[in-house]
């Protein structure tokens, strides 16, 4: 005689995932929905630094060195800006003249988005 084969001992269990193929538009309207409210329940958006215009009275925010910015921003005799770090070699020498546009930064990142580029040495 021959081996009787039930049904349900061949009929294979599928994976968990595989039911999510099934419903993939509800689940991806799903994860649409739970990725934007978080976007809009988290106010994380950091305001850009104000930078120095020309034109302005030479006693603006800019000129005056606030605790904590120590990177002199320069402008050298060819009309480059440069920043200088504390630690570089002409840090020291460097002076900063605000009727000249020259300025105190507190960080690399407002060096850079005010248009000056980092000191070579």
């Amino acid at each position: 005689m021959g081996n009787i084969i039930h049904a349900a001992r061949t009929r294979r269990r599928k994976p968990w995932w595989r039911s999510l193929l099934r419903y993939r538009l509800i689940t991806v309207l799903a994860m649409l929905g739970v990725t934007s409210a978080a976007y809009f329940a988290i106010d994380d958006r950091h305001d850009l630094p104000r930078v120095h215009h020309g034109g302005g009275s030479s006693t603006s925010n800019a000129a005056v060195r606030k605790a904590g910015c120590d990177i002199k921003g320069n402008i050298n005799e060819r009309g480059e800006h440069i920043y200088h770090m504390p630690g570089q070699e002409y840090y020291s020498a460097t002076r900063i003249n605000p009727a000249r546009g020259e300025r105190w930064f507190c960080s690399q990142w407002e060096a850079w988005w005010a248009g000056w580029r980092k000191a070579k040495v």
